[in-house]
């Protein structure tokens, strides 16, 4: 049996600063929780956007702000700044933050967003689970991205994991039984459930050939999932802008090249056996459980997308 060391551990409240007025204000209690971290795999940079997007589109509030200096290694993750001719400008901190939100129908929620702590998780996962039991929230949905070998010509998929059985099942078009490296959501997951907290996770999968670009449809589909666990009006038409200008360009790629056509046109095949129930232990694998091999599709698509920026 191992003994309790005594004495306590560092305390996980002065890991961020906050407002207090507003933590005590009995308009805070009760809400909903939306999570999303930068850092962890974020294919599509699907998490950046939706951060982008809620902070850029929605009222919002910053109720609590955690400290980066505790919490990130600047030297694996290091912060960009402009150097302008003769003179530094435009550092950009790196920040993880709770906001107070205001939906498209005037209902508030709660959203923590920005960079994947590098440092002191279990300290992080006490001071987040602290405020969720402080706040009485609600239900805890947080989403990240992965690379799938899936064809962009199909519905965006979806892996959803938690304690809420209502909001997982049927939905899940994945559902391994893998191990994989951890993420500081996965640790906030546990800790929330061992806390008796509702939670639900979300896994968006991101056609692997397209994991490095901006891929806004996505994180459209991020947020109906968000929203639809959350009954919140979460903000899309920005995103569905740009994610049609992006079809486009895939498009033009795919069109122009016999090779990437026959690529897609075997992800879709395989994709399309897997939705009609075809035996298969996973959807990562084809029939000699080999990962397609997407090579040549996404060196063109990449290529393509980091010439442009969304909506030119």
């Amino acid at each position: 049996m191992i003994e309790r060391i005594s004495g306590s551990l560092l305390d996980p409240q002065s890991l961020y600063i906050r407002d207090d007025a507003l933590f005590s204000s009995p308009e805070l209690h009760g809400l909903n929780l939306v999570m999303g971290f930068t850092g962890f795999a974020d294919a599509g940079h699907v998490v950046r956007q939706i951060t982008a997007e809620l902070l850029d589109t929605l009222d919002s509030e910053m109720i609590a702000q955690f400290d980066a200096d505790q919490l990130i290694d600047y030297r694996s993750r290091r912060p960009q700044v402009s150097f302008v001719e003769d003179h530094l400008q435009d550092y950009q901190a790196p920040s993880l933050a709770l906001y107070r939100l205001v939906d498209g129908l005037g209902s508030p929620f709660l959203f923590l967003a920005g960079f994947e702590p590098d440092l002191q998780w279990e300290r992080f996962a006490r001071a987040v689970v602290g405020i969720v039991e402080e706040l009485d929230v609600n239900l805890v949905a947080w989403i990240h991205s992965i690379p799938m070998p899936v064809p962009h010509t199909r519905p965006v998929g979806v892996t959803v994991h938690g304690n809420r059985p209502e909001l997982i099942e049927g939905i899940s078009v994945w559902k391994p039984t893998v191990e994989v490296p951890a993420a500081v959501g996965h640790i906030l997951e546990l800790r929330l459930t061992e806390a008796g907290r509702n939670i639900a996770g979300y896994v968006i999968h991101v056609p692997h050939y397209l994991a490095e670009a901006e891929y806004p449809t996505a994180a459209v589909a991020g947020l109906e999932y968000l929203g639809a666990a959350t009954s919140l009006m979460l903000p899309t038409d920005r995103l569905r802008e740009a994610g049609r200008e992006v079809g486009r360009q895939i498009a033009e790629q795919i069109e122009a090249s016999e090779e990437v056509q026959q690529v897609v046109s075997r992800l879709e095949s395989r994709y399309d056996e897997k939705a009609e129930g075809t035996v298969r232990r996973s959807l990562l694998a084809d029939e000699n459980d080999q990962i397609p091999n997407a090579d040549a599709l996404g060196a063109a698509v990449e290529a393509y997308l980091a010439r442009k920026e969304p909506g030119e």
